[in-house]
């Protein structure tokens, strides 16, 4: 009896306490965002894109002041009830807050001017692919039991090999393929030292990263600089628009006009999470990665099956590396991923080792770095460099949220001895 009404009171302190927080975030966002803005301005978003072929649809036009006083008014509202009543679903509360706070932002910053919302969201997804790339070597790795922190490194090495290869030999697939078998070669590498030598993973995957920047960065300095033409210059895929679905508003120019990474990435989305969740090598896989040794006495080669998946895993952090050149800028500069090898494994852990959750996580991640670049050209007043920070504090807030209840695989990390 005790032991019930200790959990009782528990639940309501943090039923409160949950409840107090989103008081104080409503009354923040009226805070914030109602200083400076005049009765009957608006805030104009546009629902086109001039080069899409998507079928026009009307422009959103919202009143500032009411729209941000409403956005406030729901978030006091929901901690209100949750203090009283309580929410059980706490993803649905957090999804409902961030999306209000977030609009409140967005029409405080676009108030008496116009962004392109669709241009935004179609920005967000591109962004988001390499990310979303990265997240999905970590998924297939880790779900084998494998931590592969070095993605920032493969990814890297794949971006100058992938340029080089497509600006020497005229041939951009060419140099897709060479970008994929090399980040395969680096994550081979990477599975033979801690698979075969017991190399403590944590180590190996810091290795890869070191080694990668300082050797780009000297190959690049050294030759891809002075000889650009020859090797670094090798342009980039073009948007491909899929017929009659490009044509669909709103969702045609974000989801059906990119260019061939882009694709791959949504390709490589539903591929993994068939294989991993309705195949027997997902069921091997998810069986390694929770109890090797049980998969060992039903006859799973694990060393096998974390070799393939770590291998696999690299070859799409290898795609990741081919967007940053062939996919976006069409050369190589020094550690251009800047840091999305290491988002993409926030979200990786926010999406719970799962290929559609790591995907949606990517996508705030991308959100987050395509919010900052439009709110530069809206000239918000907020210094550039902490509005370039938003992607980096972004993860910061997701792994303080999400560390200690995501369950990673039971044996990831884990060297397995043959008994």
């Amino acid at each position: 009896m005790a032991v019930q009404s200790t959990s009782q009171h528990t639940a309501q302190r943090n039923r409160l306490t949950v409840g107090g927080i989103l008081i104080v975030f409503g009354l923040l966002i009226f805070l914030l965002f109602t200083p400076g803005t005049e009765a009957g301005q608006v805030a104009k978003f546009g629902m086109n894109l001039k080069s899409s072929a998507a079928l026009p649809i009307p422009d959103i036009t919202l009143p500032v002041q009411a729209s941000i006083y409403a956005l406030s008014i729901l978030v006091v509202f929901l901690g209100a009830f949750q203090m009283a009543r309580g929410i059980r679903s706490a993803g649905a509360l957090f999804g409902i807050v961030a999306f209000a706070f977030v609009a409140a932002f967005l029409i405080w910053a676009t108030k008496g001017k116009s962004l392109s919302l669709i241009g935004m969201l179609s920005s967000s997804l591109v962004r988001a692919t390499p990310i979303a790339l990265a997240a999905l070597c970590g998924v297939i790795s880790e779900r084998a039991a494998v931590v592969n922190i070095g993605i920032e490194g493969i990814m890297l090495i794949s971006a100058q090999a992938s340029v080089v290869a497509a600006t020497m030999s005229g041939s951009m697939t060419l140099g897709l393929i060479v970008g994929v078998l090399v980040g395969a070669l680096v994550a081979a590498f990477h599975a033979f030292l801690v698979i075969r030598f017991k190399v403590d993973q944590i180590v190996s995957g810091v290795a890869i990263n070191i080694f990668a920047t300082g050797a780009t960065s000297f190959l690049s300095s050294k030759y891809l600089q002075h000889q650009g033409d020859l090797l670094n210059n090798s342009g980039t895929y073009p948007i491909i628009q899929i017929p009659l679905l490009s044509k669909i508003p709103v969702l045609g120019p974000i989801l059906f006009e990119n260019n061939l990474v882009v694709y791959l990435m949504l390709l490589i989305v539903i591929v993994m999470h068939i294989v991993l969740y309705y195949t027997p090598w997902g069921l091997r896989t998810r069986a390694v990665g929770e109890h090797p040794k049980a998969a060992d006495t039903l006859g799973i080669n694990v060393f096998f099956v974390r070799y393939v998946n770590v291998i696999v895993g690299g070859m799409i952090a290898g795609l990741g590396g081919v967007y940053f050149t062939l996919g976006s800028v069409g050369r190589f500069d020094e550690v251009m991923t800047a840091g999305k090898g290491f988002i993409g494994l926030a979200a990786m852990i926010f999406g719970n080792w799962n290929p559609i959750g790591a995907f949606t996580s990517s996508l705030i991640f991308g959100f987050a770095d395509s919010l900052q670049i439009k709110m530069q050209i809206l000239s918000v007043p907020i210094p550039s460099s902490i509005l370039a920070m938003a992607p980096y504090i972004v993860t910061m807030i997701v792994l303080t949220g999400v560390v200690g209840r995501a369950i990673p695989p039971a044996a990831d990390g884990v060297a397995y001895e043959k008994q």
